[in-house]
């Protein structure tokens, strides 16, 4: 079963001879430029098996007779699960419709004709999207005519700790997407 969610877009190798900033056939389809990283995948496995033991004490509820409670634990598993799949949804995404931001409780999506200028800048990041934070490289969406949008992708986060190769590439290819759509 294809999960489009966990690939990266893997045709702009195959079509490195392409000029468009958005190196694919299908331009109004949602892609994230980057893999997730292992953080961000570990965590989302993890809450995958805290739902696994809920899921298996909901049975063993249920098999006692006790329906309300049962119903109770498999309420609470269905929201370790989609957190799990909004935790590794997490992300940038773009298409040639604009660029969006998905957080774990909210979407913020920016059409390019609103996206004044895309850039990687030095500055003080979150570690982890812990409060603390530490010096590191973020991209930055500066709206046309308004206030910079927080910083969509950090060296910091759960997909580039430790992966500066990855941030580079996933800056670059941002940077390049957005520099084609204005």
């Amino acid at each position: 079963m294809p999960l489009p969610f966990l690939t990266a877009d893997r045709s702009a190798d195959d079509h490195a001879s392409d000029p468009g900033p958005l190196p694919y056939d299908e331009r109004d389809r949602w892609r994230r430029p980057y893999r997730p990283g292992p953080w961000r995948v570990a965590g989302a496995a993890l809450l995958l098996l805290l739902a696994s033991y809920i899921l298996f004490s909901t049975l063993i509820i249920a098999l006692a007779g006790a329906l309300p409670a049962a119903g109770i634990c498999l309420a609470v598993a269905a929201c370790v699960i989609v957190g799990a799949v909004r935790l590794v949804r997490t992300g940038v995404w773009m298409s040639g419709q604009g660029l969006r931001q998905i957080t774990l409780f909210g979407t913020t999506t920016v059409p390019w004709s609103r996206v004044g200028a895309v850039r990687t800048v030095q500055r003080p990041v979150k570690f982890l999207g812990l409060p603390r934070t530490v010096q590191g490289q973020a991209v930055v969406v500066e709206p046309v005519g308004g206030e910079p949008l927080r910083a969509v992708i950090t060296d910091h986060s759960a997909d580039f700790l430790g992966r500066p190769e990855a941030f580079d590439m996933a800056a670059d290819a941002v940077e390049r997407w957005a520099a084609g759509r204005r």
